[in-house]
């Protein structure tokens, strides 16, 4: 697997790059918005991820993602973000980074967070896993411990957003975007506040102390791996 990092802290970079080609993983990196864009658009040798943090030493994060999610829409992206930097991280979730982690991080947390996003984003898996709830896409069907759940429209297509994001955060903007096939309207907060709920009620072990959908304070929620 090819990772192209995309950091201007050159301790960073060699922190990183010794601890990614120690997992086995091929590491490029680079410290500039133009020489990401450049590396992550080529044709040949193309890269399976991208790491990337918001302030570059030319540039920024945030264009970076959005070119190479134009030029390629399925390249998983993970965000850098500063601890308590919450608009950035909203921010890069919403152009359509796959996740974030906060710095300073832990290298196994890392490395986590990084199979995640691999694993959920190979052609090859037809099977979506929330926990211990499995989705099965292609016949619009859920099940938990082997029992089918009976889930409204509107709970299934939750869910599937959730599972597709397994390990990763789902904003309140990517629910509503999910759900607006089904409602045709914009759908207010208190809504998706009784979506959520119904939805743990059918899911969680203990809908009061959710673990396959935890809420993430100024952001929306984690989805379980």
């Amino acid at each position: 697997m090819r990772i192209l990092l995309v950091e201007d802290n050159a301790d960073i970079v060699r922190t990183l790059t010794e601890l990614l080609r120690s997992e086995g993983y091929n590491v490029e990196a680079t410290p500039s918005q133009d020489g990401a864009i450049t590396l992550g658009t080529r044709v040949e040798k193309p890269f399976d991820l991208v790491l990337l943090d918001v302030t570059l030493e030319q540039g920024n994060g945030f264009a970076v993602c959005g070119a190479l999610k134009e030029a390629r829409p399925h390249l998983p992206v993970i965000f850098l973000t500063a601890s308590d930097d919450e608009f950035n991280t909203v921010a890069g979730l919403s152009m359509g980074a796959d996740d974030y982690i906060a710095k300073p991080f832990r290298p196994r947390e890392l490395l986590a967070r990084i199979r995640t996003v691999l694993r959920r984003s190979q052609p090859t898996q037809h099977l979506l896993h929330l926990g211990s709830v499995i989705v099965d896409p292609a016949r619009a069907r859920a099940t938990k411990d082997g029992r089918e759940l009976d889930l409204s429209a509107v709970e299934y297509r939750l869910l599937l957003l959730f599972a597709s994001k397994a390990g990763g955060i789902v904003t309140r903007d990517m629910m509503r975007e999910a759900l607006w096939e089904d409602s045709g309207a914009y759908v207010e907060e208190n809504t998706l506040s009784v979506y959520i709920r119904r939805l743990r009620d059918k899911i969680e072990d203990d809908p009061a102390n959710p673990q396959l959908i935890r809420t993430v304070r100024g952001m929306g929620y984690r989805a379980a791996e």
